[in-house]
């Protein structure tokens, strides 16, 4: 669990530290929905080369990013099993007591694999290189324009900056909660499949306890300070893009449409 860092920021010195994090949002949502494309491997290929510079430009390291793979791998070896079910096409690769698993269903697994990971390495990037407080600003301001809509831009950017910062606070806790059973017994790894579930449900109560403790405690917090939704706010902090921030969301606009023009070459 130490090795999910989705939420966390880690502070250092770059250039996409420094940038405007409307612009980083923007980007993380053209390089997304390019994804979605069926650009083929050199499409995948391109906006891996692309994702993978953006992070040397951002000094992390890329262990971090492919650290954030682990918690996922249990829901890909599923997929795997689910596609080997139902995927009966491409050729035969085995064939044991009627088990059968065909090219296409490790291609298709092999595909999902490559997006899902393109996202996770996007959107961690994203949240280790803004501070919470930029995000929620961030946030705000790209949904002004719905305000008119009666959409709450500032309490969905607060909603979405606390579930993120949450994350890592759960993670520690999920962590201190499995030492302490551990240190009274409780065995995780071992023992039968009903006594794993038990050993979990005795994880998962106590963390939603906690969650909802910590909730309040926030709640109660802020508050305290006199926040109040929907009532105007002044900001300390004055978002201002500059010519990095507008080169990221241009360089981001041509990766979408060289994507476009690659599916539209495999369709």
């Amino acid at each position: 669990m130490n090795s999910l860092t989705l939420g966390k920021y880690i502070p250092l010195d770059s250039i996409i530290h420094k940038m405007d994090p409307r612009s980083k949002i923007i980007g993380m949502l053209i390089i997304i929905v390019s994804i979605f494309f069926p650009s083929g491997w050199i499409g995948y290929g391109i906006i891996g080369l692309s994702v993978f510079v953006v992070v040397l430009l951002s000094k992390l390291n890329i262990k971090i990013i492919f650290n954030s793979m682990k918690p996922m791998m249990m829901m890909l070896l599923f997929l795997l099993f689910i596609n080997t079910l139902v995927i009966k096409d491409g050729d035969l690769l085995l064939d044991v007591f009627g088990f059968t698993i065909y090219s296409e269903a490790i291609f298709q697994t092999l595909y999902i694999t490559i997006r899902l990971f393109l996202m996770i390495m996007t959107t961690t990037t994203l949240t280790a290189t803004t501070k919470p407080l930029d995000l929620t600003l961030g946030i705000e301001d790209l949904l002004k324009p719905f305000k008119r809509f009666g959409v709450p831009s500032h309490e969905i950017a607060m909603l979405i900056s606390i579930a993120l910062r949450f994350i890592p606070d759960l993670i520690e806790e999920t962590q201190r909660i499995m030492k302490a059973q551990a240190s009274r017994g409780v065995d995780l790894k071992e023992g039968t499949f009903k006594e794993k579930i038990m050993a979990i449900l005795s994880l998962i109560v106590p963390l939603f306890v906690s969650a909802l403790q910590r909730a309040e405690d926030l709640a109660n917090a802020m508050e305290a300070r006199g926040y109040s939704p929907g009532k105007p706010r002044t900001r300390y902090k004055v978002l201002k893009m500059k010519g990095s921030d507008y080169t990221l969301i241009v360089c981001s606009l041509i990766l979408m449409v060289s994507m476009i023009v690659l599916s539209r070459m495999y369709a």
